[in-house]
């Protein structure tokens, strides 16, 4: 919600943004990696206009 990233990839796949939201989380608590994943995906993928 900070800065649109799962709701753009759920938008992109059709799914619905809780779902992504979700896996975030349970992927951080299993290793972090969601966290870093995030920030670079806040940083790549362009703004919807």
């Amino acid at each position: 919600m900070i800065a649109g990233v799962a709701a753009g990839l759920a938008n992109y796949l059709n799914i619905d943004p809780t779902i992504v939201r979700i896996l975030f989380v349970i992927i951080a608590f299993a290793g972090g990696a969601s966290l870093l994943a995030y920030l670079i995906m806040w940083i790549i993928v362009p703004m919807e206009q």
